[in-house]
């Protein structure tokens, strides 16, 4: 006959115990890896930072010693197809511009994106934007663009258009051809955020007996300015 054991008060505290030291030894475990992995995450994150630092540090001091200089630019001609301000308030408009950039850097590309040129009088705009393809300038290069510019019946200020009137009657209308945009810098493998390109090229539009423009068919006119612009970037 077999007599069923109860276990002893002192085998329960013996099993409680080993069960208390084997969950506190996981817990401990536990905690040191995950201490581990931290330690390891942290040196990765200083890896990288440090990495980063160097390579900006780098372009720094290369685009410091390179010293970029900004692009120039040329207004060669503007050919005037229909200037009509017959209409009070109002103009309509039609020009060929022909602009050249030149990059002066010996080591540094220019990237050309969204540039769009327009005509104004007295700060006003008086004719649409019109876009010119992004192009990429390497050292020393040289670009020529001939967009259209136009407007079609463009709303003018009365005090402007007053003036416009009188510079038409004189025989000479100041005009503003301007190139807005953004340029990126090439240095090697690297190339800079975008930078605001801003240039603007006076040209004086002559007309009647003192018009220094070349007749052209359909009523055109040529005007041979060469004119430097002012760039801001």
């Amino acid at each position: 006959m077999f007599h069923h054991m109860e276990p002893s008060h002192g085998q329960i505290a013996l099993g409680e115990d080993n069960a208390s030291t084997t969950a506190t030894m996981s817990v401990k475990e536990c905690h040191h890896h995950k201490g581990k992995k931290h330690k390891l995450f942290k040196r990765i994150c200083w890896w990288i930072v440090i990495f980063v630092f160097i390579v900006l540090l780098t372009v720094l001091i290369i685009w410091a010693i390179l010293k970029p200089t900004k692009p120039t630019f040329i207004l060669q001609d503007v050919t005037v197809f229909g200037f009509n301000a017959t209409i009070p308030n109002l103009l309509t408009s039609s020009f060929q511009v022909t602009l050249s950039s030149r990059n002066p850097n010996d080591k540094i590309g220019i990237y050309y994106d969204r540039l769009s040129t327009y005509v104004t009088y007295r700060s006003q705009q008086v004719t649409y934007r019109t876009s010119i393809p992004p192009s990429y300038q390497g050292h020393k290069e040289e670009d020529v663009w001939s967009p259209f510019v136009y407007g079609t019946n463009v709303p003018v200020a009365p005090y402007n258009f007053l003036g416009l009137s009188q510079d038409q009657t004189n025989g000479n209308v100041l005009v503003i051809v301007k190139v807005d945009g953004k340029v990126r810098w090439k240095v090697g493998a690297f190339t800079s955020g975008h930078y605001n390109l801003y240039v603007r090229c006076p040209a004086f539009i002559t007309f009647g007996p003192r018009s220094t423009g070349i007749a052209l068919s359909n009523n055109a006119v040529k005007y041979q300015l060469v004119q430097r612009c002012t760039v801001g970037v």
